[in-house]
């Protein structure tokens, strides 16, 4: 059992963050990997990309939003109770190095996954700009947090409650056009990453995005998280869950993780039905 040390509710309850005992998990994870959790022996396996580590105390954290009934009934676990399975280290960590000026864009739940590669791109030497999506303030996550990993935070909603009125991709426009970028590491929803990759192909800026297809055994075998990058079949769980944005097949993408969304949403009601 990996036991839950800390539990925090964010975005008015529906994003959680849990911080959970795995020792082993903590002192080999690196930024960009995520790891693989099943509650109770009958329950789905969900992987989720680790937003932060720490080996000395021997925890991973992780923030996931309640879409389906396996984030329902993770939610349902408090401080003291645990999952039954926490496997990884999973899939590459990302390559980390100094390469002058990097923007870093993070929307929803994306920003708890871009945090520790922030973190990183700062302390490897970049100058780190990072542009923080969400559809009002209520729902931003991790601001703080991405403030001090960063050298200039600017914020974007949708509604215009908080920061920019409008999308990441507008102010990370403004960014290119007056700035020399070097490198942009993008990672939220799959429209946006596809519009941020589609805008910083115009101004032949590298371009990193961390893909979320349907996974299954999370290591290589099932196929059930292939993508297609550069017009080749990936597998993300082993060739990711990072590639180059500027290949990868976008459409095909938000189509597969269409595919199961009527039974998700069946099971779902469901599980309220009987918690209620």
């Amino acid at each position: 059992m990996f036991n839950i040390v800390n539990r925090e509710e964010m975005s008015g309850g529906n994003v959680i963050l849990n911080e959970i005992e795995a020792p082993k998990i903590a002192r080999k994870a690196k930024p960009g990997q995520f790891v693989i959790l099943k509650s109770g022996e009958d329950g789905e396996r969900i992987p989720l990309t680790m937003a932060e580590t720490d080996a000395e105390k021997g925890t991973i954290t992780v923030i996931y939003m309640v879409v389906g009934k396996s984030t329902a009934l993770f939610k349902t676990l408090q401080i003291g109770d645990g999952y039954t399975d926490v496997i990884g280290p999973l899939g590459k960590s990302t390559h980390i190095e100094k390469v002058g000026n990097v923007v870093c864009v993070g929307g929803g739940t994306g920003i708890a996954v871009l945090h520790p590669i922030t973190r990183a791109m700062k302390e490897a030497g970049n100058n780190v700009i990072s542009i923080l999506g969400a559809r009002s303030k209520d729902l931003l996550i991790l601001e703080d947090k991405m403030r001090d990993a960063s050298h200039d935070l600017r914020v974007c909603t949708d509604d215009g409650s908080y920061g920019h009125h409008g999308f990441v991709t507008d102010v990370l426009k403004k960014i290119l056009e007056t700035e020399k970028i070097d490198q942009v590491v993008a990672i939220g929803p799959v429209p946006m990453m596809k519009f941020v990759s589609k805008i910083t192909k115009e101004f032949n800026v590298p371009t990193l995005v961390s893909l979320n297809p349907i996974m299954v055994d999370g290591t290589g075998m099932c196929g059930g998280c292939r993508v297609t990058v550069g017009g080749r079949t990936q597998f993300a769980c082993v060739d990711g869950p990072e590639f180059d944005g500027h290949q990868v097949d976008y459409d095909e993408l938000m189509l597969r993780l269409q595919a199961y969304c009527e039974d998700e949403q069946k099971c779902f009601n469901e599980f309220c039905i009987m918690e209620s």
